[in-house]
This record gives C-alpha cells, sequence and structure tokens, in this order.
C-alpha cells in the first residue's frame, strides 16, 4: 500500500521535460505568493488571525451553523442538510427535478467532486456543465482536476488545443491560448444562457449574515447565478466564518496564498435570489466532517480554505504531479484529508512527504500538515497499511542503534561493502538503488577520526 503513490509517481517521472516543466510552474507560483507576503508588513499577524478566527469557528461549529441557517432563511434562503455525499446527491436532485431543470451550469466547487455529484446527476437525466475554464477543460476531456486552484494545469496549450479541435469544433492547428480562450466562452455564453439552474460552492459562509460568499477570477460563478433562474449553492460545514470582520481577514489572504495575487478579480456576495428568480436554496453538507471534528490529532485540517498554497510548495507534489495522489485532493492537505476519509485506501500518500513542513511554513491558517502526515505514519500498523520492507528495515536498525557494541562493529567492517560489485549492490533487492548510486563508505568512521584527534 505504501508504494502506492511512489509508483504513480515513476510513471509521472517518465517524461523528465514535462515534469520539470511542471515542478517550475508551481516554484513560480510559490514564488509569487512569498513577495505577496513579504509586501504586507502585517502577514504573519494576519496568519494568526486566520488561524484563531478558524480554531474558534470549528471548535464552536454547531453555534455558527445554526446562526447561518437562521439567518440564511431570514433572507428568505432555503436551507437543505446533508449528513453524507449520497444525501447531498439526492437533496439536489429532488430540487432540479422539482424546478423541471435539465440543464444545470456549475460554478467551481471542490465539493461537488468530493460528493461526486456530476455524473449521479448525468445518471439521472441532468446535463452537468462546469464553467470554471479548468474545470471545464478536464470535463471534457473526461479527467479529475489535478489541483484544487488550477485543475487543469497538468495540460499544455496544444493538449488544449486538440481537445477543443475534437469537442468545441475550433481551428485545425490553432492553439494560441487567447483564441482557445475566446472560443471556451463563446461555448460557455451559450451554455449559461440556455441553462435551467446554477450552482455556486462557497469560499465563505457568514454566520451573522447568512451571506454566501465566492471567490473566482473569471466571473463564472455570477454568470451561473445572474442568467439560470435557479441558483443552488453546495457548502461544507467547515466554510462558514462568524462574520465579516473575519472575512476581511480571509480574503486578504485567500488569493494571496494561492495564485500571488494580491486578490480574485471577483468576490461575490449571494444573500438570497435576485428579483424574479427562484428562491435560493443552500445545501449544508457533512459527508464525515462532524466526526473529523473529535479527532484531537487531526480536527485542525478543517481550518483548510482550500489555497492550494501548501500544493505549490511541496517538493513532493511539484515533482509527483496530482494524479500520483489516491484522494481527489492532492498535496499535503490532500493525505490528511484523505486519512481522515478512508485510512485504509489512502495510507499511499503518506509516503509522498518528506516532512519539510514547508506546507505549513506557508498554510495562512497554519494548519500541521506535515505534523499531522508523521502522526499517521505513526499509525500505519495499527491500519494494517505499513510496508512490510519498512518494517523489517526498522527492527534491523533497532538491533544496530540499540547496541553500541554492533553499531560499532558495523561502522568498522562498512567499507567491505564498496568492494561489493555494483551489479549485486544495485539490484532490485536493494530499494535503496532504485534512483540512487551506492554510497561509498568511508575508511575511517567520524567515532574513529574523533577519538584520533583528526576532525
Amino acid at each position: 500500500m505504501s508504494t502506492q503513490h511512489s509508483k504513480a509517481a515513476k510513471k509521472f517521472l517518465e517524461d523528465q521535460k514535462y515534469a520539470h516543466w511542471h515542478d517550475a510552474t508551481f516554484w513560480a507560483v510559490r514564488t509569487k505568493r512569498d513577495n505577496m507576503a513579504m509586501g504586507l508588513d502585517e502577514w504573519e499577524r494576519l496568519r494568526e488571525k486566520a488561524s484563531a478566527i478558524k480554531r474558534h469557528t470549528v471548535s464552536h461549529l454547531d453555534e455558527y451553523l445554526e446562526k447561518f441557517s437562521a439567518n440564511a432563511e431570514k433572507n428568505g434562503c432555503i436551507v437543505h442538510w446533508a449528513r453524507d455525499a449520497k444525501e447531498f446527491n439526492e437533496i439536489v436532485l429532488g430540487i432540479l427535478r422539482d424546478h423541471n431543470v435539465k440543464k444545470i451550469v456549475k460554478s467551481k466547487s471542490m465539493l461537488t467532486e468530493e460528493c461526486e455529484m456530476n455524473p449521479y446527476l448525468e445518471k439521472n437525466g441532468i446535463e452537468v456543465v462546469e464553467t470554471d475554464l479548468g474545470e471545464r477543460i478536464i470535463q471534457l476531456k473526461g479527467q479529475k482536476p489535478s489541483h484544487i486552484v488550477m485543475p487543469a494545469i497538468h495540460l499544455n496549450h496544444d493538449d488544449v488545443g486538440e481537445l477543443f479541435e475534437e469537442k468545441l469544433g475550433t481551428e485545425p492547428g490553432n492553439h494560441d491560448p487567447t483564441y482557445l480562450t475566446y472560443m471556451a466562452r463563446l461555448s460557455l455564453r451559450n451554455e449559461f444562457l440556455t441553462a435551467d439552474a446554477g450552482m455556486t460552492g462557497a469560499n465563505f459562509g457568514i454566520a451573522e449574515t447568512g451571506d454566501i460568499v465566492v471567490c473566482t477570477n473569471e466571473g463564472n460563478a455570477d454568470m451561473s447565478t445572474s442568467c439560470p433562474n435557479l441558483h443552488i449553492v453546495a457548502i461544507g460545514l467547515e466554510k462558514v466564518i462568524p462574520n465579516y470582520d473575519s472575512l476581511a481577514v480571509f480574503q486578504r489572504m485567500l488569493c494571496r496564498a494561492g495564485t500571488g495575487q494580491p486578490t480574485t478579480t471577483f468576490t461575490s456576495h449571494f444573500r438570497k435570489e435576485r428579483a424574479g428568480a427562484q428562491k435560493m436554496h443552500i445545501v449544508l453538507v457533512d459527508n464525515g466532517r462532524s466526526d473529523w471534528v473529535a479527532d484531537p490529532d487531526h480536527w485542525e485540517t478543517l481550518k483548510c480554505i482550500r489555497c492550494g498554497s501548501c500544493m505549490n510548495t511541496c517538493p513532493v507534489y511539484r515533482r509527483s504531479g496530482g494524479y500520483s495522489y489516491s484522494y481527489f485532493i492532492p498535496g499535503p492537505v490532500g493525505i490528511n484529508l484523505g486519512m481522515l476519509r478512508d485510512k485504509k485506501a489512502h495510507s499511499g500518500n503518506v509516503s509522498a512527504c518528506t516532512l519539510c513542513l514547508s506546507c505549513q511554513t506557508v498554510c495562512p491558517v497554519k494548519i500541521d500538515l506535515g505534523d499531522q502526515v508523521y502522526k499517521w505514519r505513526q499509525k500505519l500498523d495499527d491500519y494494517g497499511t505499513a510496508n512490510k520492507e519498512k518494517k523489517l528495515m526498522c527492527k534491523g536498525m533497532k538491533v544496530l542503534f540499540g547496541s553500541s557494541s554492533v553499531y560499532n562493529s558495523a561502522m568498522k567492517f562498512a567499507p567491505l561493502a564498496n568492494w561489493v560489485p555494483s551489479v549485486l549492490m544495485e539490484c532490485g533487492l536493494n530499494p535503496w538503488a532504485e534512483g540512487h548510486k551506492m554510497m561509498k563508505f568511508p575508511r575511517y568512521s567520524f567515532q574513529e577520526l574523533w577519538k584520533k584527534g583528526k576532525v
């Protein structure tokens, strides 16, 4: 199980040119984030404030959810509560059928990815159109997001150009990004105008007012709510925050941390249905979150605001790609969310971490992502997913480091390994030989040199 990610990463790395491009692209985004952070003297104080707000809200979630729900209903919205993905999908389908909806346009929502809403609705006769450009591209390609903020970042303009030729009938060979964006806009405009309903996710739900706040760079959330006659909101329980003062903190950080921009192009606020439209529906989704709150070691994962900064900085994600992870959210936060979701199914991801802690260094809400990965690793044997080779190696290391006489003897005779032919040392029986050349042991150990006064 623990080799699951490494095997997928090995396949990713077969194309070294692409792997280098992927690494450089995300490091460039990380650099933009750093420039934005260093441009604010109060950046670290904002991180402390954001962390404290989230910690307080998540630990008092019942109070804020009731407050949010009550205020949303006062505004005229219809609030639904979904215990799990199945109930969420059924609620959405019920709303659509009640309004005779045949086509729905969606702005970006990782929650609907989590609940696999699109295939469920399509199976039940509803046409679903993603309107975020990246999401639309991977929908047409039949893929999942490879990043939570830039879902189609694994594709270049030639990939998109060939896809659009096939699916949208664009000019053969014209892969100019400006042209492709224009053609996508034309295609989506017709979808907006002919859809019966629109759905948005939610970056934040404001408990004090019952508002939904959606942050985008393309304006597709506004189009999804202003053209169709029905607006449905999908929001995870953890997205609720206390008030607009809290929103001011997160709004300053979200885009700076995620894409290195001072703010998103659009920050849209939805309090009720627009004039002449059907009632606005808000579906609050649990899907395991109330159980995660009770986990003393991992509940702070629910502080995540889905900025993606942990992925942009992660040396493993950057060099292995989003599809190397078994959970639909990759990278450091995805490792932890996947383990909360299903420990046995996603244990293979915990090896995809160097414990460099870069993720929690950049996290705008200060989630201890690397520390949590370490804690998951300590329990793999309990879940029955620990790597047998590593377990055997650890037993051997315990013998080696548990006895000074054994250790000293090993150091004394270690140089003999230098005489073993490389064909025998660097074979499949030696996991270290995968991608490495064996080290040459020095003639004298540090301990011996120290005793002789040579260091």
